[in-house]
């Protein structure tokens, strides 16, 4: 059964315009953030796993992109670390290193550092592991090490850990289930990155470069930057045979919303740089099966368009919600949902709002009654909670009712009532609402110009603010006592949080811009 929540329960459109690439543009440019803390199963033993040694190469399956180059396979060291660099199995892995990252001299270069440390199992019940899981041309390649004793404390001070790598996005994930340090050998010394092959540029998590730290349950992705010259129009394939009809006004309408016809589209780069032989029907069948650039020209810009069929049968980020109820908007571009803009698409992202709470977990039907089916939403507000960054609505992001600060809210209840601060309004972290908050309303919801603010309580409006999904202020109004509307027109269509500073009380409200 198809639930069609989108027109029957919230009769909104959740458009974010964001623009997805299979390339990179800054090619040594990564982001660090923490991500919710998932583990894989992985069960193939990874071969040659004596104490600091490399594996056998393990092939990927598909190429992989790390710091501008390619790769099609990798060497998993014995320490806790992908190696890019091609080696031989039974080759030398270092184990001894004393300083932090970025460093041209330190012990191992151009690897994706999962848990860099001297582990040594030596029959000890550890296991290191692989898989290839989900499907083309959205696989991950997953290493687990699992109960991994360390060198000199043996069982004393073990370590699990897992390192995830993504086709297509060249996204890197470690998920650091327990790390105990052994303190009496090399200082306890660990660290979990990403280095390049001159070890002048790495990347690490806060407080996770070389020292004797210790973690639990904890995830961090690595991502490069998202390349905005290219364009991404991913649409279901309904018969499987790898060629659909695109209709190229969606994308029209997302290369420029402004004036669309402004946008025109070409088989051809050198067309598109010429204006020449454009094409004349913007209904388009992909003529390569599965995927093709094209090539816009956005009033005298030319950028890619780059065209795939999904096999929508395939639920490639494996959160449970079928992929073709990812199309949010309904305008069949799957890429052009991104509700937590963080570069991702909801069809591949497991975390759609962003808000360290997995979307299998947030996704949940509530039954009240033999017949009545709904996704859960928890304060009511007509945005299911796999979309909602702020659940409980209490005017704090989901992301920041973290009490213990180990980026996973799930584990926070801070009054010890048995339910995550997260989903309680009433929680010591959350902001109880005025008595006279049903006084002031904010409408039209969704807006797309104009957000009018209706005051019929006695206090009087000191200043209105606005915040993105992640927090960031986009706007504010000072001294508004007098105040009845706020332009909204310039804000990228998403959800935002409007916060209403009364002359005693704080009011914070949604809304959605399309």
């Amino acid at each position: 059964m198809k639930y069609n929540y989108l027109s029957n329960k919230l009769s909104f459109n959740v458009l974010m315009l964001v623009l997805f690439t299979v390339t990179i543009q800054a090619q040594n440019d990564y982001t660090v953030s923490p991500i919710p803390y998932q583990v894989y199963t992985a069960t193939m033993p990874v071969q040659g796993t004596l104490d600091d040694t490399f594996s056998a190469p393990i092939p990927l399956g598909f190429d992989f992109k790390f710091f501008g180059a390619t790769y099609p396979q990798v060497n998993v060291s014995t320490n806790g670390y992908i190696s890019f660099t091609p080696h031989v199995q039974g080759d030398f892995s270092p184990w001894q290193f004393n300083t932090q990252i970025p460093d041209e001299s330190f012990a191992v270069k151009n690897a994706f550092l999962g848990c860099y440390q001297d582990l040594y199992d030596n029959n000890l019940g550890g296991t290191i592991t692989y898989a290839v899981i989900g499907n083309a041309p959205y696989r991950r390649m997953v290493v687990l090490f699992d109960n991994q004793a360390s060198f000199s404390c043996g069982v004393n001070a073990r370590s699990s850990f897992q390192m995830i790598l993504y086709e297509t996005l060249n996204i890197l994930d470690v998920q650091i289930i327990d790390r105990q340090a052994c303190t009496t050998w090399n200082s306890g010394n660990a660290v979990t990155g990403i280095i390049d092959d001159s070890g002048l540029i790495a990347y690490t998590p806060t407080d996770r470069n070389t020292g004797p730290w210790t973690a639990f349950h904890e995830g961090w992705r690595f991502q490069q930057q998202v390349n905005t010259s290219n364009y991404l129009f991913a649409k279901c394939d309904d018969d499987a045979d790898g060629y659909v009809s695109f209709n190229l006004q969606v994308a029209q309408n997302d290369l420029n919303a402004i004036n669309p016809l402004l946008v025109s589209f070409y088989e051809s780069e050198s067309d598109a740089i010429s204006q020449t032989n454009a094409l004349s029907n913007l209904n388009y069948t992909n003529t390569a099966a599965n995927m093709q650039t094209i090539y816009a020209n956005v009033d005298g810009m030319v950028s890619s368009v780059v065209l795939r069929v999904i096999d929508c049968a395939n639920d490639y980020d494996m959160d449970s919600v079928a992929t073709a109820e990812e199309d949010l908007n309904a305008d069949t571009n799957l890429a052009n949902d991104d509700t937590d803009l963080d570069g991702i698409p909801n069809f591949i992202d497991n975390d759609d709002d962003g808000d360290l709470i997995l979307t299998t977990v947030e996704y949940v039907f509530a039954r009240s009654g033999s017949s009545d089916i709904s996704l859960l939403d928890t304060d009511n507000d007509g945005i299911p909670n796999y979309i909602d960054a702020d659940d409980d609505g209490d005017g704090i992001l989901t992301i920041l009712e973290d009490a213990n600060n180990n980026h996973n809210p799930a584990d926070d209840d801070v009054n010890a009532n048995s339910i995550p601060d997260y989903l309680e309004n009433n929680g010591a972290l959350g902001i109880n609402n005025p008595s006279f908050k049903n006084d002031v309303t904010i409408y039209p919801n969704p807006a797309s110009s104009i957000l009018n603010i209706e005051n019929k309580s006695n206090e009087s409006v000191a200043a209105i603010s606005i915040y993105s999904l992640n927090g960031a202020l986009v706007k504010e109004v000072k001294s508004a006592t007098s105040l009845q509307s706020i332009a909204v027109a310039d804000l990228q269509s998403g959800i935002y949080f409007v916060k209403i500073q009364m002359n005693t009380q704080v009011l914070n409200y949604k809304f959605i811009k399309n």
